[in-house]
């Protein structure tokens, strides 16, 4: 038997912030994790993705300028961009753990479950520690039709040493749409089937189309309304099978991965056992992050149920926030701030704040600024067809609501407007401060 101050499941950024702060603050931490260290976002999610999509940024630019300067558009060379990628993704997990060492914190690489309100069984090992941090994060859902299992996640995608020259996307979120995009670009011929009639639900919807349009022009086929019912093998291909209303359809292809959603990552540790309250959106807590059953538990990042995006920055905030109050007693609350969310496509949609439909809910008076700025000179500089904004302003206080942008750079400029909502700068004084120029930023003072 182990005994802990605090004892530490996940060591994604959530679970990282939670234990080297705790271990700072001069508690006894231990941590584990089945998967290597580092979790979702450095080591399968948002860095490796993000360095591969620089290689399509290069080719996506080339072909805008073609034969307005650019005579050539570059290939992209799939192994050398995953060698480079694999680069950064080799480093963390021993940077990581050596880091732990020498913060004394004790390291397991064990999968674990509750066998009481405040015992685990790591192995042949029992834990027990004053209070357990579960931040396991999210993963793939499981497809159950016919042939689920042929498909693959998006880890898989990221380790891929061969581009395919055909797959399919089922479902109609981000991920998908981010490594449709990739695939595309690199030469795969490339479908998203999703079962809704709007993709990328969470977003601003009259953005959201700008963002199908150029989908469909990079030639990847979008179908919606369809759901996915079974997944076959036929020789070195998979055939999807989908209904959409009576009508069935087919496809054929080289790969299926499944981007139907990304549920958390909890459901394997005996949570009964510890009396630990949970649903299907994660760990139940309180305002201090702390189990509404068992108050020896706490929750962040994606394994939590909160109101915050499942989104790094946020894992970290919580777990700023669990490590102060395990250390210093249950003394701060959540309070997420205006949460800018990216949708690292080419062109990038993002958007902070509210939605026109939260704020129209919400019975607030408001006024929108939606227009597309496909005439404007950054447009024309840039030759690209989609960049679009809509923003959201209260008429009573004429303060930012809400902000919503597709186009270059876009995921820069959302952080002026994620700070102008946070401050409740008013409209009049965004229009007046002097913005460099020529620049995507300069464009602010006009899209309010």
């Amino acid at each position: 038997m182990k005994k802990y101050d605090v004892f530490v499941i996940g060591s994604g950024m959530a679970g990282m912030t939670v234990a080297n702060k705790c271990a700072a603050g001069g508690l006894k931490v231990g941590i584990t994790d089945e998967l290597a260290y580092g979790g979702t976002c450095a080591l399968r999610g948002c860095d490796p993705k993000k360095v591969i999509i620089g290689a399509t940024e290069v080719r996506d630019f080339a072909h805008r300028l073609k034969g307005i300067g650019i005579d050539t558009v570059p290939q992209v060379n799939w192994k050398d961009i995953m060698a480079f990628k694999q680069s950064f993704v080799n480093d963390m997990p021993p940077k990581i753990e050596k880091g732990y060492k020498q913060n004394g914190i004790d390291t397991y690489h064990t999968a674990v479950k509750f066998i009481s309100e405040n015992t685990l069984q790591l192995g042949k090992d029992h834990i027990t520690a004053n209070n357990f941090v579960i931040a396991t994060g999210a993963k793939p859902r499981e497809l159950t039709f016919e042939g689920g299992h042929f498909a693959l996640s998006s880890t898989e995608f990221l380790n891929m040493k061969d581009l395919p020259g055909s797959m399919l996307f089922i479902g109609g979120g981000y991920i998908a749409f981010e490594f449709a995009h990739i695939a595309a670009r690199c030469g795969s011929k490339v479908t998203i089937v999703h079962r809704g009639k709007h993709p990328l639900k969470n977003f601003e919807q009259d953005i959201v189309k700008h963002l199908i349009d150029a989908t469909r022009d990079l030639g990847i086929e979008l179908i919606l309304e369809t759901e996915v019912l079974k997944i076959e093998k036929k020789n070195d291909d998979y055939l999807v099978s989908g209904k959409s209303g009576e009508t069935m359809s087919e496809f054929k292809v080289e790969a299926v991965f499944n981007s139907a959603g990304r549920p958390p990552a909890i459901f394997d540790l005996d949570l009964v056992k510890a009396n630990i309250a949970y649903s299907e959106k994660g760990i139940e807590v309180n305002s201090f992050l702390q189990n509404t059953t068992n108050k020896k538990i706490y929750a962040a990042g994606d394994s939590a149920d909160t109101n915050g995006l499942p989104l790094t920055p946020i894992a970290v905030m919580e777990g700023h926030i669990v490590a102060s109050n395990i250390i210093k007693g249950n003394k701060k609350e959540v309070n997420y701030p205006p949460t800018p969310s990216v949708v690292f496509t080419l062109p990038v949609l993002t958007g902070v704040g509210l939605t026109e439909e939260q704020a129209r809910n919400k019975e607030v008076q408001y006024k929108v600024n939606y227009q597309s700025a496909e005439n404007w000179f950054n447009a024309k500089r840039l030759n690209v067809k989609q960049y679009a904004f809509k923003t959201i302003i209260d008429k009573n206080t004429n303060s930012l609501l809400g902000a919503h942008i597709i186009g270059p750079n876009a995921e820069e400029i959302i952080n002026i407007f994620a700070i102008a909502i946070k401050t409740g700068i008013k409209v009049a004084e965004l229009k007046k401060m002097i913005y460099t120029y020529p620049t995507m930023a300069s464009d602010i003072p006009h899209m309010v």
